[in-house]
């Protein structure tokens, strides 16, 4: 039987260039549909589908697909990702298929992943970058997005986990590809080949602050910069709450940064609604920072700046996101709480009527005793641990203690039990898929950085002067004098960042310095002579290594890329071989006998 390996990269090798419209990428995605249905016809395990020894998804099956586009090959990922799309929401829409158009998704996510591995290196990148736009639902033309971007909207864990997606999110991160935004917002990952014997004048270029690693590194700095500047804010002396008082440098430094932040997101956020899709625009983390600027502004309207004291170290979490521990912890804390949603829904159905039952039986004597507010925190005192019977509207009579009772047995037994098996599901789940869950929120937050179209990026707070001096001058300017503007305005900004990056990277890169690398990466770099390491030679005079041939060693080895299935239908076809085999000598000796007799 032949290599699977061999059969699986025989599929699509190539990948040739190609521009289809809208039209044809639905008609691929329908056919690829059909041929997922005809595939899985009937509900499936989901471990068989992604085992790497799948007897679903066989070297046959993915040569299959491979073909499947004829011309377009090169938007298979992206028609196979779409094509998992339509599948999840008929999985949302029919509970009683969920199962099976849910092992169908799942069957697109890894012939995508299949057919991404058996890619070139030279075409890479632009298989994952190269957008497509499709029709939608109301035969409009979607927004224009690559097969990257859509894994990530996704969150298809099984894509993002393989390699191929990972070499292209690390080589974006450190800045190895670059995005080329290109008319019409599409966009290509082209590789940075700066010369190699270059001085740090030459490297120094403002170019390099929209690599990913080296924004993540710009705000962690700025935001330990801010919360510095929060902490002299709030100690300083209290008649900074005296209407006439004048605002101090750390106040001024405070707003200034918060106002910064906020437009940063404000503006990322618009872009992606306008250009790409709100869903890829909102998430969980969005909403904290949203939460923690309006309180900021709010600090600014009432210059109480303690109100927001809670949310900044909540927010931190983001923005050193990138280190893997607190990512995957940033990962658990948000399925947890999206998780808890059924939590919330029943305690607050369970409260109204709480609240109205209580209400009632406080002002059944003619008089109101305690406020609506007043019963809210009695509530909300039980839930956490800590009731009150001694107040009136709870032990006032029979009927309001037992009421308080059960308050409290359902809300502090069933509700927070039912809240715990919720967090431990959410928990297992990101701990048992720990590494393919991080390695999507970092394709995620790296895609997430240079998605929206910005040729110039200024970091927060510097986007202030861009949005403030720098913009208002785009219509009057040529495009040439307003790219020059902008780079020697960033070069003055952001001279000592530039020339950290420069030196890094002419002089201190491990990749391209072999001292740098000698120093710091101690790992032996893989022999590269394949067949000396398989049959080496020996010096020895009175011995050899390869006394017996490195193919002769291993011939007794189990071929683990095929299933156990494969394995015995192969051993079956290998005997059925020799019994026809058999069967055809008999025959033959046979008819020379009876010709012997005759």
């Amino acid at each position: 039987m032949a290599d699977g390996n061999d059969e699986e990269r025989a599929a699509l090798i190539e990948f040739p260039a190609s521009n289809p419209n809208a039209v044809t990428i639905s008609r691929i995605v329908k056919r690829l549909r059909a041929m997922i249905l005809t595939l899985i016809p009937i509900e499936v395990e989901q471990h068989s589908l992604t085992d790497a020894t799948s007897r679903i998804i066989t070297p046959a099956v993915i040569n299959t697909f491979g073909k499947a586009a004829g011309d377009f090959q090169e938007a298979l990922p992206f028609c196979l990702l779409r094509a998992r799309r339509t599948f999840w929401e008929q999985a949302q829409m029919s509970p009683a298929d969920y199962d099976e158009h849910m092992a169908r998704a799942t069957a697109c996510e890894v012939l995508a992943r299949k057919l991404v591995h058996v890619v070139s290196p030279e075409r890479l990148n632009h298989v994952m970058s190269k957008r497509f736009r499709y029709k939608t639902w109301d035969d409009e033309e979607s927004a224009a997005v690559s097969a990257l971007e859509l894994a990530i909207d996704q969150h298809c864990t099984i894509f993002l986990s393989s390699n191929e997606a990972q070499h292209v999110v690390q080589s974006l991160w450190d800045g190895e590809w670059i995005q080329n935004n290109i008319d019409d917002f599409n966009i290509e990952y082209i590789p940075y080949n700066p010369p190699h014997n270059r001085t740090v004048w030459q490297a120094l270029n403002p170019d390099r602050m929209s690599v990913p690693r080296y924004q993540n590194w710009m705000r962690i700095f700025f935001w330990f910069f801010f919360l510095f500047v929060y902490s002299q804010t709030v100690q300083q002396p209290l008649d900074r709450l005296d209407p006439k008082h004048h605002f101090d440098i750390w106040e001024v430094l405070l707003y200034v940064q918060a106002f910064a932040y906020t437009m940063e997101e404000t503006i990322k956020t618009y872009k992606n609604v306008r250009y790409y899709t709100w869903k890829s625009a909102f998430n969980f983390w969005l909403g904290v920072s949203f939460a923690t600027d309006g309180l900021l502004i709010g600090a600014f309207v009432y210059r109480i700046a303690g109100i927001a004291s809670p949310s900044h170290e909540i927010k931190l979490l983001t923005i050193v996101e990138s280190f893997k521990y607190i990512g995957t912890m940033e990962i658990c804390v948000s399925r947890m709480l999206q998780e808890s949603s059924i939590f919330f829904a029943l305690l607050a159905l369970l409260a109204v009527g709480f609240i109205q039952a209580m209400f009632a039986l406080d002002v059944a004597d003619g008089a109101s005793d305690q406020t609506g507010w007043d019963i809210i925190n009695l509530l909300l005192q039980a839930l956490l641990g800590s009731p009150d019977f001694t107040m009136s509207v709870a032990g006032a009579s029979t009927f309001g203690l037992i009421l308080f009772y059960m308050w409290n047995v359902i809300t502090s037994i069933i509700l927070l039990n039912i809240l715990i098996s919720l967090f431990s599901s959410a928990y297992a789940d990101v701990t048992d898929h720990a590494e393919a869950e991080y390695l999507t929120f970092f394709a995620h937050k790296t895609v997430d950085m240079i998605r929206a179209p910005d040729n110039f990026v200024y970091p927060a707070p510097f986007n202030l002067i861009e949005t403030c001096l720098i913009i208002p001058w785009e219509p009057f300017l040529s495009r040439d004098f307003y790219t020059k503007i902008n780079r020697v305005i960033m070069t003055v900004l952001f001279f000592i960042p530039l020339s950290i990056v420069a030196i890094h990277e002419s002089h201190l890169n491990t990749k391209k310095n072999s001292l740098i690398r000698s120093i710091f990466n101690r790992l032996e770099e893989p022999d590269g002579d394949i067949d000396e390491a398989r049959d080496p030679p020996c010096d020895e005079p009175h011995g050899n290594i390869s006394t017996i041939s490195f193919e002769e060693l291993v011939a007794s080895f189990p071929n683990i890329s095929q299933s156990s299935e494969e394995s015995i239908l192969a051993q079956i076809g290998h005997l059925k071989d020799r019994l026809d085999y058999l069967v055809m000598r008999l025959d033959l000796d046979s008819k020379e006998k009876e010709k012997g007799n005759k």
